[in-house]
C-alpha cells in the first residue's frame, strides 16, 4: 500500500452508471415507504425496485400477467374463428 494516494481525479458517485436508469432524490409518505420495506422484507426484492415495479404498473409498462380467464377468453375466440 502507498502512504498516499492521489485523488484529484476521482469522482463522487457510483463507479459504474446504469443504463436506462436516473438517480433522483424523492419524498414519500412515511406509511408508503413503510409498507413497501415491509414488502421487501417479505419477497427479497429491494424496496425501490418495488416501489419502480409498482409505478411500471401503474403507467401501464408491465405486461399484465396471464390469467385463466384471459386464457379462456383466448381459446374461445380461437375456436369460434375455426367455426
Amino acid at each position: 500500500m502507498k502512504k498516499e494516494y492521489d485523488f484529484s481525479k476521482g469522482k463522487r458517485g457510483a463507479v459504474i452508471a446504469q443504463v436506462g436508469k436516473t438517480r433522483i432524490t424523492i419524498y414519500l409518505d412515511d406509511a408508503i415507504l413503510k409498507r413497501f420495506k415491509a414488502e421487501s422484507e417479505r419477497t427479497g426484492k429491494g424496496y425501490q425496485t418495488l416501489i419502480n415495479d409498482a409505478l411500471n404498473s401503474y403507467l401501464g409498462l408491465t405486461e399484465k400477467p396471464l390469467t385463466a380467464e384471459m386464457v379462456r377468453k383466448i381459446v374461445r375466440e380461437e375456436l369460434s374463428s375455426q367455426n
